[in-house]
C-alpha cells in the first residue's frame, strides 16, 4: 500500500495533541497504535468503517472512531471511510440494503414515496426498517470483510514486489 500517501494525508499524533478540544478524551487519543500505519491496522480501519459506512445510523464516525480504539486500527483512516456514505450515496446505497434485506427476508419490494412525516414513519417503520437493516448488516458485512481482505493482499503483494525489485537490484 502507499504508505507515503497515506502519512501525507493522514494528520500526526503531534497534531492531535495540540486540538484543545479533544483533551477531553485523555490519553486514549495518544496511543501510537491508533496512528501506525501497518497492514494489519490499516484493514481494520477498512473494515471498521466501511462496515459503518453500510450501516444506516446517527453518529457512525463516533461509532467508527470507538470501534477503532477496540480493535486496534488505524484511527483517523476508520473515521475517514465512513463518509463513503455520504448525503449524495446514501439513497441508491440504501435503497441497495432494503433491496437485500427484502429478498433476503423472502419480501417483495415495496414501492413508496418518501414523506417526511411522523405518520408516514410510524406506518411504513417496520415494513421498510426491517428488510433495510437486514440487509445493511449482510451487504456491510460482506464489503468490510472484503475491504479488510483486499486490503491485507494488495499490501503482500506491493511487499512481494518491493522485495523482488530490490533483490533483482544486488
Amino acid at each position: 500500500m502507499p504508505k507515503k500517501f497515506m502519512k501525507r494525508y493522514i494528520p500526526s499524533p503531534e497534531r492531535v495533541r495540540s486540538i484543545e478540544s479533544l483533551h477531553f478524551l485523555g490519553d486514549i487519543v495518544h496511543e501510537p497504535n491508533l496512528w501506525h500505519i501497518n497492514r494489519h491496522s490499516v484493514a481494520r480501519a477498512f473494515l471498521i468503517g466501511v462496515f459503518l459506512a453500510f450501516i444506516p445510523m446517527p453518529f457512525q464516525m463516533l461509532a467508527a472512531a470507538f470501534g477503532a480504539v477496540m480493535l486496534n486500527a488505524n484511527l483517523p483512516l476508520s473515521v475517514a471511510l465512513v463518509w463513503i456514505s455520504n448525503p449524495l450515496t446514501m439513497p441508491p446505497i440504501f435503497y441497495f440494503n432494503y433491496k437485500i434485506g427484502a429478498m433476503l427476508l423472502d419480501r417483495p419490494v415495496i414501492t413508496f414515496e418518501f414523506q417526511l412525516s411522523w405518520h408516514w414513519l410510524s406506518e411504513r417503520i417496520v415494513e421498510i426498517g426491517i428488510p433495510l437493516y437486514i440487509g445493511s448488516v449482510a451487504v456491510a458485512t460482506v464489503a468490510g470483510c472484503a475491504g479488510y481482505l483486499v486490503i491485507q493482499y494488495l499490501w503482500r503483494r506491493k511487499v512481494r514486489k518491493d522485495w523482488r525489485r530490490r533483490r533483482s537490484e544486488l
